[in-house]
């Protein structure tokens, strides 16, 4: 049986690192593309040796324009088609739009968009020519509302949400289908890096495993379904945008990444993915 390549970006941690065991253990091999090689190295090692599969580890910095192409470039020389592209990559910066930099605003804005637009700008192409391909977008259920102190992030990940929808209805008739992966509050590496460990959606919401999330992305995709929402709590989060006005949904968010007292702190990244362990 033949099993597509998969480029996995984002894939050295957190949701993009059990994507990659979800496919690797699948039969797929894959590309995976991060800052840090690595990192990117060990992984898969750790891919080729659980799992058999051929792995590539090749490091980026998506936010740099010319990545992107440098990274099509290099695998169409070694004539790798990508049948399945997971733009997986993102970050967010925590704070009120007046003191975060712009610089902080920006680097949100091209790794959560604009390198998605370009990997897929270069990879469809090849997609459309063989009539076989997936995409899959990991967006947020913070796309679905508006998000005072972390605003821009929910913003583009809105962006990938809308652009996911529209693009699916652009490929109907193809054999090409679009899945926009969107997990809510989840144990990666996102919160430490955006200062949020010790907010109250962490602390205190429902937090899922990466692993989790990753299984529903992985079986979503190959499902050909537009939207993947993991759990049930986010699920009711994405639902709420029909019932809540927009200023409820942000009063409600505004209120999720406020700090809670060291004292209520029960959290630390990794307690439920190390918990959830590697998927089956």
């Amino acid at each position: 049986m033949h099993y597509d390549n998969v480029l996995i970006t984002g894939a050295s941690s957190g949701i993009g690192l059990h994507l990659a065991h979800q496919f690797a253990s699948h039969g797929h091999p894959v590309v995976l593309v991060a800052r840090q090689q690595p990192e990117l190295d060990a992984l898969a090692a750790e891919l080729t040796g659980l799992y058999g599969q051929p792995a590539r580890a090749i490091a980026k910095d998506l936010e740099k324009p010319e990545s992107a192409q440098e990274l099509y470039d290099e695998l169409l020389a070694e004539a790798v088609d990508i049948g399945i592209l997971v733009n997986n990559a993102g970050h967010g910066f925590r704070g009120k739009s007046w003191e975060l930099t712009i610089e902080q605003d920006l680097s949100m804005v091209r790794l959560n968009i604009e390198a998605v637009l370009r990997l897929t700008k270069l990879f469809l192409p090849g997609m459309i020519a063989r009539d076989h391909g997936r995409i899959l977008n990991t967006a947020s259920v913070a796309g679905f509302e508006p998000g005072p102190m972390l605003n821009v992030y929910h913003a583009t990940k809105a962006f990938v949400l809308s652009w996911s929808e529209a693009l699916a209805v652009e490929l109907e008739g193809t054999a090409i289908t679009v899945t926009a992966l969107c997990p809510g509050p989840t144990d990666t590496d996102f919160f430490p890096k955006a200062d949020m460990v010790a907010v109250r959606g962490v602390q205190k919401a429902s937090v899922m495993a990466p692993q989790d999330v990753a299984k529903a992305g992985y079986e979503g995709l190959l499902k050909g379904e537009l939207f993947v929402v993991p759990g049930g709590m986010n699920k009711a989060l994405a639902a709420a945008r029909r019932l809540l006005t927009e200023h409820a949904q942000a009063k409600l968010n505004e209120k999720m990444y406020e700090e809670v007292p060291p004292e209520d702190r029960t959290r630390n990244r990794g307690d439920i993915e190390a918990k959830a362990g590697l998927p089956a």
